[in-house]
């Protein structure tokens, strides 16, 4: 498959994910309603790591695209789009914010801070946007 319609698809799974997400910070009003919802903070934590992965994803077929260097880690993956200037370096901070976040839902999942999740979920979701319209602006570029 094309590396451009991989990086389009995953894309609209990536707005689906932060659509999703919205509707939630929404109707979680507070931390506590948060906390007080099982199947909600599961829900959010799920499409938080689908979110990020998918954004990871999305970088790796762009590196591959270019031929850019083979990131060591998940970071650097978001490093070499900052160095490649296809992501601001503003934006770089809340994408390895991002790749931490991914290592620490899918390798220390005992210890996820609901208050770090529900920040994320009121505050952090437009970097999910910022960087799905650089990639945008990317591939109209490419």
């Amino acid at each position: 498959m094309d590396a451009d319609v991989v990086i389009v698809e995953r894309l609209s799974l990536l707005r689906d994910n932060v659509d999703y997400l919205k509707t939630e910070s929404v109707a979680a009003h507070t931390f506590r309603e948060y906390t007080g919802n099982v199947r909600l903070k599961k829900a959010v934590e799920r499409s938080l790591h689908v979110a990020v992965e998918t954004c990871l994803d999305i970088a790796r077929h762009v590196i591959a695209r270019e031929g850019f260097r083979f990131p060591h880690d998940y970071q650097d993956a978001f490093r070499i789009l900052a160095e490649e200037q296809i992501v601001s370096q503003g934006l770089l901070p809340s994408l390895l914010d991002m790749a931490r976040f991914r290592n620490l839902i899918v390798h220390d999942y005992a210890r996820i801070d609901d208050a770090k999740v529900y920040e994320i979920l009121k505050r952090r979701l437009g970097d999910f946007d910022a960087f799905a319209a650089a990639i945008v602006a990317y591939l109209g570029a490419a």
